[in-house]
């Protein structure tokens, strides 16, 4: 699920040369996005659409929303719904751990054909498709290391979806107590789910090197980083870099 600080200051430190940032909220869901233009009313439009299917959903299925194991696949379901469901069954969670990043990825697949690159920030969790190389920086909360290290991104991998889940930050449902438990995968909603799983796997430091071994089931994440106050602990292909 999304994490992020209230307010949202991060959004201060979000650039890049070439594009436009722009926010669109509705109701719950805040986003910030950055494109060659300011695409408001497109992407307010689709997310208004994600939104009017995944409430439709939940209403007619009242247990999707609080379950904490993963939904059995519902073919009939709307497209953001069997993402979410497709993803946390990869995961090992409930299908509201993929939320935030399903969310990213619809609406910044929509800009895709309006914009050679596109970043579409939610609570933290983040799309994108980029024709050069990018830096996200890490916020780990208290961590010491928080907004020190970032992850370059190579090109070659975008699309992909960063996510990071917290048991210290935010008000996202975590069972471990990693600052941060980021994991980049080549879908944004498997990157939040996972993020989600491999956060909850983690209830101290110690912990941390354990967590990320789980990582190895998932052959589609590129790599995962997880804080713990001075602690960090990384795998797969990701580059850190300082800040």
């Amino acid at each position: 699920m999304s994490i992020g600080p209230e307010p949202r200051t991060y959004r201060t430190r979000m650039s890049r040369e070439g594009l436009v940032g722009f926010r669109v909220k509705v109701e719950q869901t805040d986003l910030w996005v950055m494109a060659e233009q300011d695409f408001s009313p497109e992407v307010l439009q689709a997310v208004v659409q994600e939104r009017r299917l995944l409430e439709a959903y939940l209403a007619a299925h009242p247990g999707f929303l609080e379950a904490l194991a993963p939904w059995p696949a519902d073919p009939l379901a709307p497209p953001v719904v069997r993402e979410m469901i497709t993803a946390a069954a990869r995961a090992g969670v409930g299908p509201m751990a993929a939320v935030a990043g399903a969310l990213a990825e619809r609406v910044g697949q929509s800009l895709l054909p309006l914009s050679n690159e596109v970043i579409v920030e939610n609570g933290g969790d983040i799309f994108l498709r980029v024709t050069r190389p990018a830096t996200v920086a890490l916020f780990a909360g208290a961590s010491p290391l928080s907004h020190r290290v970032g992850l370059k991104i190579d090109p070659e991998w975008s699309p992909l979806g960063v996510c990071t889940s917290s048991g210290t930050v935010g008000h996202s449902l975590s069972f471990g107590r990693a600052d941060a438990a980021c994991v980049v995968a080549g879908n944004a909603a498997l990157a939040d789910a996972a993020a989600t799983a491999l956060g909850n796997r983690v209830p101290d430091a110690g912990a941390i090197a354990t967590a990320l071994n789980w990582t190895a089931s998932l052959p589609e994440i590129l790599g995962a980083v997880v804080i713990v106050g001075e602690k960090l602990g990384a795998v797969g292909q990701l580059q850190l870099v300082p800040l």
